[in-house]
C-alpha cells in the first residue's frame, strides 16, 4: 500500500482511545485514525461516501448503537460491507463472537489487560491490514 491505512476507530471510551492513538504513534506504520465515540457518530462519517476508511475497529460496548447492531446496519449496505471491520474489546464472549462472525467481520479481537500486550495485538493487526491490497470501496 502506498498511501497511508485509513482507520475508523469506533470506541466510546476516552481512555481506550488514548491508549490507541499512543500505541500507533510508536509504530512504523503510515496511518490516518479517524475516531467516532459510538455508531451513530460512525455512521454519520460513513455516510460521506468520498472520505470511506480502508479498515473499521470497532468496540461492541457502546451507547446509542451497539457495535453489534453498527455492524447490522453496515452488513447490509452495499458499499460499506466490503470495509474489513475488525472487532477490538472487553468481551470474550463466545455468543457475541460468533453473532460478529455471522455478520461478516474480518476478525475479533480483546483487549488485554497488560499495555504490553496490547501493544503486541495493534502492532499485527495494523501490519497485516497496511500490507493486505485494499479494495477502494
Amino acid at each position: 500500500m502506498t498511501r497511508p491505512l485509513s482507520i475508523l476507530l469506533i470506541e466510546d471510551d476516552l481512555i481506550e482511545i488514548m491508549k490507541f492513538n499512543r500505541t500507533i504513534s510508536t509504530l512504523d506504520i503510515d496511518c490516518n485514525v479517524t475516531e467516532a465515540k459510538n455508531g451513530e457518530e460512525a455512521l454519520t462519517l460513513l455516510s460521506k461516501r468520498d472520505q470511506l476508511p480502508d479498515i473499521i475497529l470497532l468496540d461492541l460496548n457502546m451507547p446509542k448503537i451497539s457495535g453489534l447492531e453498527f455492524l447490522k446496519i453496515i452488513k447490509e449496505d452495499s458499499v460499506l460491507k466490503y470495509i474489513p471491520t475488525v472487532i477490538l474489546t472487553t468481551s470474550s464472549s463466545h455468543k457475541d463472537m460468533l453473532e460478529c462472525y455471522k455478520l461478516g467481520i474480518a476478525g475479533y479481537m480483546t483487549k488485554p489487560l497488560k499495555y504490553e500486550d496490547y501493544i503486541s495485538k495493534i502492532t499485527k493487526t495494523l501490519s497485516y491490514w497496511s500490507e493486505s491490497e485494499l479494495i477502494s470501496v
